[in-house]
């Protein structure tokens, strides 16, 4: 065939990079106790950049899970079926202790180092589900000392060893959670599965579940219904003489996206269980887990927004318009500059919030008030942010961001789930309310570190007083709470940027998003602030 064209002003692509050259990451992990890390982030940082990584996380998504219920012969057997790099990409996660490994590691920050390491390995948001709810098991199943003894020691391990064989035979263990019924959703409380309990102690659970994900776990905590109320068990896939546990899968759901990830609606017919926690105790006892995947859900989202903006920035860098780069035109400065404040503000208070949650396992207790609150808040905003910011970083990319083969329509169908996961806004931002009601010492805890700020900026100033004022009307509190919640997390990362971030970011951040001089859509930063070094510090630095 004749050559018809030459091809050129395309942007070259995004690999051999350091996911963890990121300014706001790495001043975090120092500020937060995890300095010792710095290399192993880094280190995860570069595989993430590489060809193979990426082309990982495209295939599992390519060519997603699928359910075989029975073998050739017509047993049931209940097992999803996974692309081999789905397991490529898990070995990575578990092997770099992305999952449970930081409950046995006694350095300060090592919660922190494992935020870190969550937020650099992007390259697949779906593996990410059983890495998280492996690491948030831990202490929900403390609540059984007995239970935690003979399971945490395998769940700590960093090693991948994935099948259905009784539990207590492996090297290593994931774990998940079963919560969601379909009368219910959010309201566990309405849940109609049955928990009856056995002579020898164990339970006999019978029920449906609506949502399920990573059903191939090894154990999993369930909530059910008991003599006494609503209790937390756990329940293991295989059972100790190698049987399957009657945990059915009926079918796995057909999502908009984290396409990676089976998520599934399975049944009960008589599953064994052990009771974790006190009977009636359940929502109580399993919170712990579902406050751990929370702060994931806000690190997922700020890992998002670090990785539309980097792709927008070094698209913009290396495509020309009109003459000149988008990279050098005032209004694309404007745009990229402004998605990467909205990164850096999250990515500040993501790694923030790991360290709160560090003291907080540690002993601290005013971290841990504080951290009870500003997780409720701070995980109600950053994830309503994400949507809209992958949807402008990928208008960057003009038609080629609306193109599969950009990898930013699988970011955009990712960014909506962060804010359903765990409770969907209106839970999160309820949640704080429940807070300041119940634990006062929360919202003292929570203005004791926006206050440190106080003086350095009068946007801000001005921002915390509405902040408090808006607390005072209690009579319309519930139907004002997002956009108390809003504004909560506003001053909060506006506090840590004034301390912490870099004065340009600072700036621009308290102008915008407290001062008014905002247009709401990305790109309508105001006219004299220094924009330069904000994008700097957003294009990658590709090899």
């Amino acid at each position: 065939m004749a050559t018809t064209h030459e091809v050129f002003n395309q942007a070259p692509p995004l690999e051999d990079y350091d996911l963890a050259d990121d300014p706001a990451l790495l001043e975090g992990l120092e500020r937060e106790g995890a300095g010792w890390a710095s290399a192993e982030v880094h280190e995860l940082g570069r595989l993430a950049g590489t060809r193979r990584a990426q082309e990982w996380g495209r295939l599992a998504n390519e060519y997603p899970p699928v359910l075989r219920t029975h073998d050739r012969y017509g047993h049931r057997i209940d097992e999803v079926e996974y692309h081999p790099a789905w397991h490529e990409l898990m070995t990575v996660a578990v092997t770099h202790g992305l999952h449970a490994a930081p409950w046995a590691d006694s350095r300060e920050g090592a919660h922190v180092a494992r935020a870190a390491k969550f937020y650099v390995w992007r390259v697949d948001a779906g593996h990410g589900c059983p890495i998280s709810m492996t690491y948030s098991v831990v202490p929900a199943l403390r609540h059984n000392p007995e239970l935690a003894a003979q399971y945490e020691p395998l769940l700590v391990q960093r090693t991948y060893d994935f099948g259905l064989r009784p539990p207590l035979t492996k090297a290593a263990l994931l774990a998940g959670m079963s919560m969601t019924e379909k009368q219910g959703g959010s309201d566990v409380r309405a849940n109609t599965t049955t928990a009856t309990p056995q002579p020898d102690g164990s339970y006999r659970l019978v029920g449906h579940k609506w949502f399920t994900s990573a059903p191939m776990c090894d154990i999993f905590l369930v909530l059910a219904q008991a003599p006494g109320g609503l209790t937390c068990f756990l329940l293991p896939r295989v059972l100790p003489d190698g049987s399957l546990n009657p945990m059915r899968i009926m079918r796995l759901k057909d999502k908009l996206g984290n396409r990676s990830n089976a998520s599934s609606e399975i049944e009960y017919e008589d599953a064994v269980a052990w009771r974790v926690g006190e009977e009636g105790r359940g929502v109580r006892t399993i919170i712990e887990m579902v406050n751990s995947t929370r702060l994931d859900c806000l690190i997922g989202a700020a890992a998002g927004m670090r990785q539309g903006v980097t792709v927008a920035a070094h698209h913009a860098a290396h495509r020309k318009a009109f003459g000149a780069y988008l990279i050098d035109q005032p209004l694309m400065r404007n745009v990229l500059a402004d998605l990467a404040v909205e990164s850096e503000a999250a990515t500040t208070l993501m790694m923030r919030l790991a360290g709160a949650a560090d003291r907080a396992i540690r002993g601290d207790a005013a971290e841990a008030a504080f951290k009870r609150l500003a997780l409720a808040v701070g995980k109600y905003w950053v994830t309503k942010r994400w949507p809209a910011h992958a949807a402008e970083a990928l208008e960057c990319l003009g038609g080629n961001g609306y193109a599969e083969e950009s990898g930013m329509p699988r970011l955009f169908r990712e960014s909506p789930l962060n804010s359903i996961w765990e409770g969907s806004g209106n839970v999160a931002a309820l949640d704080a309310l429940r807070a300041m009601a119940k634990q006062p010492q929360c919202l003292e805890a929570f203005f004791a570190e926006v206050e440190q700020a106080a003086g350095a900026d009068r946007h801000l100033d001005a921002a915390i007083r509405r902040a408090k004022d808006s607390l005072t009307d209690t009579a319309t509190l519930e139907l004002r709470t997002r956009r108390v919640a809003e504004l909560l997390t506003l001053v909060l990362q506006a506090s840590l940027l004034v301390r912490y971030g870099h004065p340009a970011v600072a700036d621009a951040f308290c102008v915008s998003r407290l001062g008014g001089d905002w247009g709401g859509a990305f790109g309508t930063l105001p006219a004299g602030l220094d924009l330069g070094p904000i994008i700097e510090r957003a294009t990658p630095k590709a090899g």
